[in-house]
C-alpha cells in the first residue's frame, strides 16, 4: 500500500485522509469529581454520544479514507522497538509526577490491542499497599477523555505534521501518542516537527491544533488565548523562518472567558473559497482583542502590524471572504448560545461542502440563506443523499451530547491530506 503523504495547504480542499478517535471507555471513566481535571464542565453519557459520533463517522467514511487512533496505535505497538520508543517517552513523564512504575510494566506485558486501549482508557491503580489503599485516586495512568478531539494534539501544516504542546498536562500523552504514530506507522509519509520543543526557550510555549487554520499555502491563521500562548505563536514564527519565500501569519486574540472560546475554530472556520463562518461579536465587532498580521520573508520577520479585523487582513492578501454569522444576524443572545454549542465549528469535506451540528438551528438557517442545501448525516449514511447532489451543502449531525464536550466537527478531525484549491 502506498504511503499517504502529508499535504494540507487549505482548510477546504477535498479531503483525502483523516484521523479520528471514536470515544470509548475513557469518557465513561470520568466522574463529577475528576471532570474538571479532565477539562470538562460536565460528564458525557457515552450511550448517547456514541450514536451521534457514529453518524458523524459514517459521513466521513462515505467521503474519504478514515484512520482510527486506536487501530494505528495497536499497529505500531506490535513492534517491540516501537513500544519501547513510546514508553520511553511516557514513563519518565509518569515518574516525574510520582506515579508508580506499575503502568509502564503493565504496558510492556500486554497484547498490542490491550496496551493501545489502556493507553487511552487509563490503567486502574492496584490497591496493594496502605498508601494506595488510602489514595482517593483511582488510576495510576489517567484516562484521556479529550482524545476524540483529535485536532488538538497534532495538526498538518503544508507537508509537515506539527506536534502540539498541550496547555494542560493531562493531555500531554495525546501528543506523545500522535507523534509516535506519525514517526512509526507505515501508512504515512510524515515528517514531524515539535515547534515548541525546538524553538521555545521560555518554557511558556503552548500550541493546540484548534488554534491553527491553514488559509492558503502561504497564510496561517492562529488564535492565542487559553490554549495557545504568544510564546507558542513565536515558535511557529521561528519555524516559518526556516522555510523559503514570503509567509503570512494572522493572529487573533481570544477572550479568556467563557470556556467556549477555548480555540480559534470555535469562532471562525472556512466554508468555501469565498465564504467563512464567524462569531461576529469577536471576529468583526471586538475592539478589545487584537488582530495582528506578521509577515515573514525568508529567515526574518519583515513586518508586524495591527489589523482592523481578520476578514480585512485576509482580504488584503487576496482572500475576500463573505461571512456567514454563527447564530444568524441581529440577535446577540442567539449568537452567544449557538457559539457556546460549537455553532461556528464547521469542518469542510471539500469546498462548499461542510459538516456541523444540527442543534444550532439559526446558524444552519444562515447557511441556507447563503446557498447551502441542508442535508442530514442520516441521509448521507443511508445513501438517500450523496455529496454530488448539490454544489454547496451543510451536512447536519446530531450533537446534543457530543457538543457538551466543548467541540464540534472540526475539533473531532485531524486531516492528513487535501487536494489543492488555490
Amino acid at each position: 500500500m502506498d504511503k499517504l503523504a502529508i499535504k494540507v495547504n487549505s482548510e477546504i480542499g477535498k479531503l483525502k485522509g483523516v484521523i479520528v478517535h471514536t470515544p470509548g471507555a475513557e469518557v465513561e471513566n470520568m466522574t463529577p469529581e475528576n471532570a474538571e481535571r479532565a477539562l470538562y464542565s460536565d460528564i458525557l453519557n457515552l450511550s448517547v454520544a456514541l450514536p451521534e459520533y457514529n453518524q458523524f463517522l459514517g459521513v466521513l467514511k462515505k467521503h474519504t479514507q478514515v484512520f482510527e487512533v486506536k487501530d494505528l496505535l495497536k499497529d505500531i505497538l506490535q513492534n517491540n522497538e516501537n513500544r519501547l520508543f513510546l514508553l520511553d517517552k511516557l514513563c519518565p513523564q509518569n515518574r516525574q509526577r510520582s506515579l508508580s512504575d506499575e503502568a509502564c510494566d503493565k504496558l510492556l506485558e500486554l497484547s498490542p490491542m490491550k496496551a493501545a486501549s489502556l493507553l487511552i482508557e487509563g490503567i486502574p491503580m492496584v490497591k496493594n499497599n496502605l498508601t494506595r489503599f488510602l489514595d482517593n485516586e483511582r488510576y495510576c495512568m489517567h484516562p484521556l477523555p479529550n482524545f476524540f478531539f483529535t485536532r488538538d494534539a497534532s495538526f498538518s501544516m503544508n507537508d509537515k505534521v506539527m506536534i502540539s504542546k498541550m496547555a494542560n498536562a493531562v493531555r500531554d500523552r495525546e501528543a506523545l501518542i500522535m507523534e509516535a504514530i506519525f514517526q512509526k506507522h507505515p501508512s504515512f509519509k510524515a515528517a514531524t516537527v515539535d515547534p515548541v520543543a525546538q524553538f521555545d526557550h521560555t518554557g511558556k510555549g503552548t500550541i493546540e491544533g484548534g488554534d491553527v487554520l491553514i488559509a492558503r499555502e502561504d497564510i496561517i491563521v492562529m488564535g492565542t488565548g487559553l490554549r495557545t500562548s504568544t510564546q507558542g505563536v513565536d515558535s511557529i514564527i521561528e519555524f516559518l523562518k526556516t522555510k523559503p519565500g514570503v509567509k503570512h501569519l494572522l493572529i487573533q486574540e481570544l477572550p479568556v472567558t467563557p470556556e467556549s472560546f477555548i480555540h480559534l475554530d470555535m469562532t471562525f472556520t472556512f466554508l468555501d473559497k469565498n465564504q467563512c463562518m464567524i462569531y461576529e461579536p469577536l471576529i468583526l465587532d471586538s475592539n478589545k482583542h487584537l488582530t495582528i498580521h506578521i509577515t515573514i520573508d525568508g529567515n526574518k520577520v519583515s513586518r508586524i502590524r495591527e489589523e482592523k479585523n481578520l476578514l480585512l487582513s485576509l482580504k488584503s492578501l487576496g482572500m475576500d471572504l463573505e461571512p456567514v454569522v454563527c447564530g444568524g444576524n441581529n440577535d446577540h443572545y442567539v449568537m452567544e448560545r449557538e457559539q457556546w454549542q460549537s455553532g461556528a465549528n464547521f469542518f469542510a469535506l471539500e469546498p462548499g461542502k461542510v459538516i456541523g451540528y444540527e442543534r444550532n438551528v439559526r446558524t444552519v438557517e444562515a447557511m441556507y440563506q447563503h446557498g447551502y442545501e441542508i442535508v442530514t448525516a442520516a441521509d448521507i449514511v443511508s445513501g438517500k443523499a450523496s455529496f454530488t447532489d448539490h454544489k454547496k451543502m451543510v451536512i447536519t449531525i446530531k450533537g446534543n451530547e457530543l457538543s457538551r464536550g466543548g467541540g464540534g466537527a472540526r475539533c473531532m478531525t485531524m486531516p492528513l491530506s487535501r487536494e489543492d484549491v488555490f
